[in-house]
């Protein structure tokens, strides 16, 4: 596989799911984009068919929204989060989309956005098809599929990657590790040597650390939002209650003010520890809400990364460069996973992404505390390790029920992973990062469909038996 940038792995958008929200959504987007001006005017009507998972778990994860936000042209970096139900009740009262925020099409979302829960497309299990109806009956169309982590590609298409080459090319963990080796350099040096080529120092710095901050903000909303999470599970949201707790009040308005109060808190294990789990829930709470995270390398983990992250700037006192370093780390692990495996609980259970966003974490961690790149490696074989055959069974096809808590432990799991390898010799280690992917993978074409994100087995099973017999 070719290239793939740091900023690939890590995306700014809107909550609950990448695959299913994001993608979704930047597909709707891209269908409107591909179409020309004359073709745009002669549309009198907008058709959404969604297929296999998107279908199934598509009304839990938000995917009908996200089309619609999609069709409206809006950006989800940068979509004021407060606007979108406006938006979307407008759509439903007039029956009516402004494409791309310029021409009024013809569209109910009640009708015309279609859920297939027996259909699956050939291409990847999160499939959705795009019908223009033009004003003589003919129809333009397009598929897309959400392939994981925000991306997505049009049938018939390769999947998308950097048009030029990296001065080191890595397709797996021991390509990454002879560069290191060969070169005298940490995996967070080899990756921005690679970024070089993209853009300069400064942009690269500007992205990292707007990725960063974004990350940081999420935390803050997270633990200053109290109440209930939205669709109908009832979860109560408890990053405000732990933090506020941990505090002794509520978490700070400004966030440097909040980053001090956390950084000045006593720092023995169990307090750290109920920081750490406070750091993922906060991110996931707000991403089930329909908030702004970053994809790390998917929504659904999107916790994980900005836990380990916030346990490192808060409990390890680092230099002022460490977070650049951490999120470039982290991104090449998860690259690695990209190519060797998958990065969608839709092809591999919640494996695919708790799993490797705890590995990208525990790598991170690793190298932040000083730690050798054969030792980062191992650390990433230690938590994906022990993640192994995670199924992804989303309550209600919701991404709150287990996922929010399992973001609180992949970060715990990075955190054990990464201080394990620092007291070991890489030469001992009987497993390495290459075999834990390959396993991954073998086991996520073994495993069930109906533990793959569809709400069709595991817990979403067993409750939804539950709930239906009381």
């Amino acid at each position: 596989m070719p290239s793939l940038s740091a900023f690939d792995i890590f995306k700014i958008g809107i909550g609950p799911s990448s695959s299913h929200t994001m993608g979704p959504w930047q597909a709707a987007r891209r269908f409107l984009d591909e179409r020309t001006s004359a073709e745009l005017a002669r549309v009198n009507r907008l058709v959404v068919d969604l297929y296999g998972s998107l279908a199934k778990t598509g009304k839990g994860h938000g995917t009908d929204l996200a089309v619609q936000m999609g069709l409206l042209g809006a950006d989800p970096r940068t979509v004021e989060v407060d606007s979108i139900p406006t938006e979307l009740e407008s759509i439903k009262a007039s029956g009516r989309i402004t494409a791309n925020g310029v021409r009024q099409i013809a569209f109910d979302p009640q009708q015309d956005i279609v859920f297939h829960r027996e259909i699956q497309l050939p291409g990847h299990p999160n499939g959705l098809r795009f019908t223009a109806i033009l004003d003589d009956g003919s129809t333009i169309q397009s598929v897309y599929y959400s392939i994981g982590g925000g991306f997505i590609v049009r049938e018939g298409e390769a999947e998308p990657t950097t048009a030029k080459a990296f001065p080191f090319p890595i397709e797996c963990a021991s390509d990454l590790l002879t560069h290191c080796r060969e070169n005298n350099c940490s995996i967070a040096e080899i990756v921005m040597r690679n970024e070089l080529v993209l853009r300069d120092a400064t942009q690269i710095h500007t992205e990292i650390d707007a990725i960063r901050d974004a990350m940081l903000s999420s935390v803050h909303r997270g633990c200053r939002t109290a109440g209930t999470l939205p669709g109908g599970l009832n979860v109560k949201r408890r990053a405000f209650g732990v933090a506020s707790s941990l505090l002794g009040h509520d978490c700070p308005e400004g966030a440097t003010q909040w980053l001090d109060a956390i950084r000045q808190q006593p720092r023995d294990f169990q307090r750290v520890l109920d920081w750490v789990s406070c750091f993922a829930l906060a991110v996931n709470e707000e991403n089930a809400a329909f908030g702004r995270v970053v994809t790390a390398p998917t929504n659904g983990a999107a916790g994980v990364i900005p836990a380990v992250l916030m346990y490192h700037l808060c409990f390890n006192d680092p230099p002022p460069e460490a977070s650049r370093r951490f999120l470039l780390t982290a991104a090449e692990i998860g690259c690695i996973f990209k190519k060797g495996a998958t990065i969608s609980a839709a092809m591999g259970g919640c494996q695919a992404e708790i799993g490797v966003s705890s590995a990208m974490a525990a790598a991170a961690l690793t190298e932040g505390l000083g730690g050798t790149p054969p030792q980062a490696a191992m650390a990433a074989e230690i938590a994906m390790e022990h993640h192994l055959g995670m199924t992804c069974d989303p309550i209600g096809g919701l991404v709150q029920i287990p996922c929010i808590e399992r973001n609180a432990f992949g970060a715990i799991k990075a955190i054990t992973a990464a201080h394990l390898s620092l007291l070991t010799n890489p030469v001992e280690a009987r497993v390495s990062l290459d075999d834990v992917v390959r396993t991954m993978w073998e086991t996520a074409q073994d495993m069930n469909a109906k533990y793959k994100e569809t709400s069709e087995g595991g817990l979403a099973l067993r409750i939804a038996v539950n709930l239906s017999e009381c």
